[in-house]
């Protein structure tokens, strides 16, 4: 698949990436051109979820998604993969923003997943050229632009010195909302959210939260009957 290359001057670039501080000279992808992809919310956590963590990324992505909004994050393992998973699931738009140049798919267990979010018209981007590697300061820097891209950054669970934070420190240089998911006091990997909530982070518990706060008003899903032709087909039905 061809990579596509937009500089700043272009009407491809996103408008938000204009506005943060340290704004990439020129962005690299692949898929969908990036500008058309609001509203967005960033999702990040730990890279080691326990089970709750999973299953609240999950949900909140997916209800999120099936609401239209686009779903954004960096293609981790962990509750980046699950996010960008939900999102391909509710057959809504996700973008993965890598720390590497796009001829390298990082981290290689995750090369599937980045087939599927351009399969299902996401897209993958990078601020680096083909064959800069995933140095160590990069993802720091990456992570400008996964908060800088969206209108509000959620972490789902975080340690105390999660890589994930340093995401919802952008988020707030940028004047981004910022929420989180609480957890388990006892649990480690729930220190960080539970820190943020305490220093005025939104509370978050389910994706309705994360509408209200962006002034979005959530689709109806209308229920359709449906009707069997027996009395054991209606059984089945019913179930």
């Amino acid at each position: 698949m061809k990579i596509n290359k937009v500089t700043k001057q272009r009407k491809q670039y996103p408008a938000y990436l204009l506005e943060i501080s340290s704004v990439p000279k020129q962005l690299f992808y692949l898929g969908e051109p990036p500008e058309a992809y609001l509203p967005a919310v960033t999702i990040v956590g730990s890279r080691k979820l326990s089970p709750y963590g999973r299953e609240v990324t999950y949900q909140l992505a997916y209800d999120l998604a099936k609401q239209g909004v686009s779903v954004i994050s960096g293609l981790a393992l962990g509750a980046d993969g699950v996010a960008h998973q939900a999102a391909i699931d509710a057959g809504g738009r996700t973008i993965a923003v890598l720390a590497n140049g796009l001829d390298e798919i990082y981290p290689a267990s995750h090369r599937n997943l980045a087939i599927e979010i351009l399969k299902k018209g996401g897209t993958i981007m990078s601020e680096y050229p083909t064959g800069t590697p995933s140095l160590k300061h990069h993802f720091i820097a990456r992570n400008r632009i996964v908060s800088g891209l969206s209108d509000m950054v959620i972490i789902t669970e975080a340690a105390e010195a999660s890589g994930s934070l340093v995401t919802a420190n952008f988020a707030l240089e940028q004047n981004k909302l910022v929420g989180a998911v609480p957890g388990n006091i006892t649990n480690p990997l729930s220190i960080g959210t539970n820190t943020l909530i305490k220093s005025g982070a939104q509370l978050i518990t389910s994706a309705q939260d994360v509408l209200n706060a962006l002034g979005i008003q959530a689709e109806e899903k209308v229920r359709q009957e449906v009707f069997g032709d027996t009395a054991e087909e209606q059984a089945i039905i019913d179930l």
